[in-house]
């Protein structure tokens, strides 16, 4: 038997204050994007588990489990992936599922029709 008082974890938010909701609609219009991070690497991608035609993309941001690809087409949410690169001299594979896609919020996305996908790695 437990005689400590139990400690609630998490904080309460009162979704309706004011002040809350005039810092999220500042917020409202942003879109967050990555890629100026990680220095993009040309990558070929095969859609599905065939070795059907392989399709140039650039790979804009890595980690764990995960990789941000552009490419000037659409690839659909579900659709398994493989995305093959150069890596030191070395052909290196990575299997994925594309998590989710959206056309590119840049200047430059919009001027050549990229489209950003989240790949889940394994």
């Amino acid at each position: 038997m437990n005689h400590h008082p139990k400690l609630r974890s998490g904080n309460n938010v009162d979704w309706n204050d004011p002040h809350l909701q005039s810092l999220l609609d500042k917020t409202e219009g942003w879109s967050l994007d990555n890629r100026g991070v990680f220095s993009p690497v040309p990558c070929e991608l095969h859609v599905g588990w065939g070795a059907g035609a392989a399709r140039s993309v650039t790979l804009v941001y890595e980690r764990t489990g995960m990789m941000v690809i552009e490419a000037c087409f659409i690839i659909h949410a579900g659709e398994q992936v493989r995305v093959d690169r150069m890596l030191g001299g070395t052909l290196s594979s990575s299997w994925g599922i594309v998590a989710e896609g959206r056309a590119g919020n840049r200047a430059e996305d919009l001027a050549h029709g990229i489209h950003v996908y989240w790949v889940h790695t394994r």
